[in-house]
């Protein structure tokens, strides 16, 4: 795969990012996901049960949220610029294993993580998260819907679930972090737009 030409857009440029659709896609999924973290924790937490009470009401919420989670997404492939970015998040070419590379050797500097549109990190997490979230969605169904399957199936539904909720916490708690240490990325998803020093800096592969 060859790889792509630096952009050429000045670095005082505003640089188009991410279209209405798409932004609106990443918060309705962002609100899905958040209610779903925090109706969890109030159920297997034992003090914040406590202090929230109505486990009944708590445990609707949660199962609608997570029904409700693939909507955004599914209903985004309407938009031409959503399903563009969703194939770019697909494709892994060399330049994503040098990304790689680098970051598990800890190796900061910017030439040596070369990026399009979306680094390798990035790519890693969506597939990820997406996979997470249909695991959990099968595990969920199975423990609201029990006659879906026998016992043995639904204690080890309960299992997964409970575990890999932990882990999306986890991952979820990380992936807040980069966004809090990257103002300029956040402005992006908040406004579509970014700095063309940014895009050159962060992302020298992509051609906006």
């Amino acid at each position: 795969m060859t790889l792509r030409a630096e952009t050429t857009a000045p670095p005082s440029a505003r640089v188009h990012r991410f279209t209405p659709a798409e932004r609106w896609v990443h918060r309705a999924t962002a609100v899905l996901m958040s209610v779903c973290v925090v109706t969890a924790a109030c159920l297997y937490v034992p003090q914040l049960a406590v202090l929230v009470g109505r486990r009944e009401l708590v445990v609707r919420v949660h199962e609608c949220a997570g029904l409700a989670l693939p909507v955004p997404v599914l209903l985004g492939l309407v938009s031409r610029a959503f399903r563009a970015d969703l194939r770019f998040l697909n494709r892994f070419g060399p330049h994503d294993r040098v990304w790689l590379r680098a970051a598990l050797r800890r190796d900061k500097r910017r030439s040596s993580r070369p990026a399009g549109k979306f680094n390798a990190g990035q790519k890693v997490y969506a597939a990820w998260i997406a996979g997470a979230t249909l695991v959990m969605l099968g595990t969920g169904l199975m423990m609201w819907f029990t006659h879906l399957a026998p016992l043995v199936w639904r204690t080890s539904a309960t299992f997964v679930h409970d575990w890999l909720a932990l882990t999306i916490g986890v991952v979820l708690a990380g992936h807040i972090g980069m966004a809090l240490g990257d103002p300029e990325a956040r402005r992006g998803m908040r406004t579509g737009e970014v700095s063309g020093e940014w895009a050159e800096r962060e992302h020298p592969l992509w051609r906006p």
